[in-house]
């Protein structure tokens, strides 16, 4: 299994998949080619259809040139590899071909160049599953975090006190910012709002709601204003677990320390769903997203709390489950509905899984890696329309209403 670095990722919004792996796509082929006088880029399938809301074009034209680049977006129906496709394409002077590369932008960040070698890291775990981890840390005696240092070494500590930094300023940032978010669907940021409406005497389940969703709001809105965030493991679901560790911290005055223990329990999960499935929306719809996002915020949140092995997994499992078949069909191709909200709600989910673990520990007949594979099973079987092409769900039936006017 890979490093949880490849898990946690800092960069500008608003999509991982759509937005930062066609960035870094840009990056190297415009390394490769620096003599070049024109640049043409074709985008297929879910990169096609959603790409203009989601800032493809915006950041291929910032990266190769907006004076000298054509970016298509393809209606072909051919089948392309992966739904994330694009073709680059430079060329000379007199318009003369000089060099292609087909790419593939697999879902947080990480692209595929066709034909090469793929840039992977190398591998960091032994262990592929939950069920692995749990039985070399049990033959140990040792916890989730020691686990992670064991394999990554010390200096992950260092890597992960810059995420949760990031993190927070996200949050700080958010709370503070007013106004209306790019992408023509005139939608207002309502994390400062809410954050200002927390009432300090009112109940407490009812405070707990505000604050959580007022943080996973305020990382939402950053990533949609194409904002610095983490991706958490997209940067569409980047909200989640920023918002609960936040609200723990700061309710309960846990150290610096206690969260990068968390994260670090966070990353493991997001690396066992990035191995054993996907955490892309175009491969498997919003439960690849969300779904991974609220499992690895409800295992923090056990881990917080110093809970057993036993209880992470059910927290884990139990926030995924009640994830599956979650659909991705995002209205226009923005990532703002419903993606900003869902982040506050899954974060609250995570709350929830995190809670009932404790009540019901003992009674699990799910385990985590059974419920990762359901969710690729499940992924596998959701109709394209609701895999990030914003051709199904909501998003169709909002054009169909506009068309009506």
């Amino acid at each position: 299994m890979k490093s949880i670095r490849d898990v946690f990722k800092i960069g500008k919004g608003p999509s991982s998949s759509h937005t930062m792996g066609p960035e870094r796509a840009a990056k190297i082929f415009l390394k490769r080619n620096p003599e070049s006088a024109s640049f043409k880029v074709v985008l297929y399938a879910s990169l096609s259809k959603t790409g203009s809301g989601h800032g493809t074009d915006r950041v291929l034209y910032e990266v190769l040139g907006s004076d000298r680049t054509e970016v298509i977006f393809s209606d072909s129906e051919e089948p392309v590899p992966h739904p994330n496709t694009l073709d680059f394409f430079a060329y000379d002077k007199n318009g003369k071909e000089l060099s292609q590369m087909r790419v593939l932008s697999v879902g947080g960040g990480d692209i595929q160049i066709v034909g090469e070698p793929a840039e992977e890291l190398e591998e960091t775990y032994p262990e592929n599953s939950f069920a692995e981890i749990t039985q070399f840390c049990k033959w140990r005696y040792i916890s989730l975090p020691e686990y992670v240092e064991l394999n990554e070494g010390p200096e992950i500590w260092d890597f992960l006190a810059t995420v949760w930094e990031t993190m927070k300023a996200a949050i700080e940032r958010g709370i503070k910012t007013t106004g209306i978010l790019p992408g023509g669907l005139q939608l207002k940021r309502k994390a400062k709002a809410m954050y200002e409406n927390v009432v300090p005497n009112e109940r407490a389940q009812l405070m707990e709601l505000r604050m959580i969703a007022a943080f996973a709001l305020a990382v939402a809105e950053e990533n949609a204003d194409n904002g610095v965030i983490v991706t958490a493991p997209t940067c569409g679901s980047a909200g989640v677990l920023p918002s609960v560790l936040y609200y723990m911290q700061i309710t309960h005055n846990m150290p610096d320390e206690t969260i990068w223990e968390a994260l670090a329990v966070a990353g493991l999960f997001g690396a066992l769903v990035k191995r054993n499935a996907s955490v892309s929306g175009a491969e498997h719809g919003c439960q690849a997203e969300i779904g991974t996002a609220c499992s690895m915020a409800a295992a923090a949140l056990c881990e917080t709390y110093n809970m057993d092995l036993a209880q992470i997994e059910y927290a884990a499992e139990m926030a995924m489950e009640h994830q599956l078949g979650l659909t991705c069909d995002p209205i226009c191709g923005l990532v703002q509905v419903p993606c900003i909200e869902r982040n506050a709600v899954a974060a609250k989910r995570a709350m929830d899984a995190f809670n009932l673990s404790t009540l019901l520990k003992g009674t699990r007949n799910i385990s985590f890696d059974m419920v990762v594979r359901t969710m690729k099973e499940t992924g596998e079987h959701i109709s394209e329309h609701y895999r990030e092409t914003s051709e199904g769900g909501l998003a169709r039936l909002y054009h169909r209403r506009k068309r009506k006017k």
